[in-house]
């Protein structure tokens, strides 16, 4: 185990290109020694850049049409669109009709995200190695099953999920799930599910070794976990002219951490409850997500002796 170790922990950047490029230099410009990502690493949806007529393109992105020109207007609408979350995908106007089914769409949406996450594999592996710096990923709850055997691919960084990793005299157990959101989000459980999982994994720890979880869900009223409260049909509840806010975490997460009292436990899922706290001996960390902003929210945590001894909220 080193004397001192610093890890940078992020989570939630949903396809931002401009995030993830941040997360991968944030080792090196922060100095810590080891990097770990909680989850949701894609996008959620497909925006078409239309040729409709030669060098001319138009794109749909928030409400309003932009038309540019081939060269450094399309290049600079294209990074817009990544920065925030969206994957940006060439067409023409007869492909784009087709595009109204459904299921060609999906079809579409997931060749492009898939391709993009082997290029982001790719580029973690080439760039955390010529560093030096280990570094643990897993997918979350937004992500494709698919993207968890995309992150196996790599062969610097650790697909970490489901499993014990060792980490500088650190075992890590991780798990990117979440329960059961009004989204139906494609990588869900029960809390039993959850509570089910949890046990699997802390039966893999080793006596004696300090622990740290990396577990996409927060632990119920935790202050991890405070999100908009929503009607049945999605609408944001107010309460004296202010939109109301509740816990949405996870009662078997919480669960977890009490009974085997890890030294540190990352979480993410909710962007806007960027917060830490203590469950019993464990320091419990949300960093939050600004991904749409192409901004990169993260956390540095120093651990001595197998113990925390101090934590910084980073932005950039």
């Amino acid at each position: 185990m080193k004397p001192r170790l610093t890890i940078f922990f992020a989570t939630d950047i949903h396809g931002s290109e401009r995030v993830f490029r941040k997360f991968l230099n944030a080792a090196s410009f922060y100095g810590a020694d080891a990097v770990i990502f909680g989850g949701d690493i894609t996008g959620k949806s497909l925006v078409p850049v239309v040729e409709v007529r030669p060098g001319r393109f138009e794109a749909r992105l928030f409400g309003r049409t932009h038309a540019v020109a081939e060269g450094t207007e399309l290049d600079d609408l294209e990074d817009r669109i990544r920065t925030n979350g969206f994957y940006p995908y060439r067409t023409t106007p007869d492909e784009v009709a087709i595009l109204a089914d459904p299921a060609h769409l999906r079809a579409a949406f997931t060749r492009v995200m898939a391709e993009t996450a082997e290029r982001w594999v790719t580029l973690a592996d080439e760039k955390l190695r010529a560093a030096g710096i280990p570094a643990l990923m897993m997918p979350g709850n937004d992500d494709e099953p698919m993207v968890k055997d995309l992150l196996a691919q790599g062969d610097w960084i650790i697909d970490a999920e489901g499993r014990r990793v060792e980490l500088e005299g650190f075992q890590v157990i991780s798990y990117g799930y979440s329960t059961t959101t009004p989204w139906h989000s494609p990588r869900e459980v029960t809390e039993q599910g959850m509570a089910a999982a949890l046990d699997d994994l802390a039966a893999q720890l080793v006596d004696g070794q300090p622990v740290i979880f990396n577990l996409h869900d927060p632990p119920y009223g935790s202050g991890l976990d405070l999100a908009l409260k929503l009607t049945d049909d999605l609408r944001v509840e107010s309460g004296g002219g202010q939109p109301l806010v509740e816990p949405v975490g996870s009662t078997a997460v919480r669960a977890a951490i009490e009974r085997v009292q890890p030294v540190l436990s990352l979480h993410g899922h909710i962007h806007e409850s960027k917060a830490t706290g203590r469950i019993g001996r464990t320091t419990i960390v949300n960093p939050g997500s600004t991904y749409g902003e192409g901004t990169l929210q993260g956390v540095l945590i120093t651990l001595e002796k197998g113990t925390v001894i101090g934590h910084q909220f980073v932005s950039g």
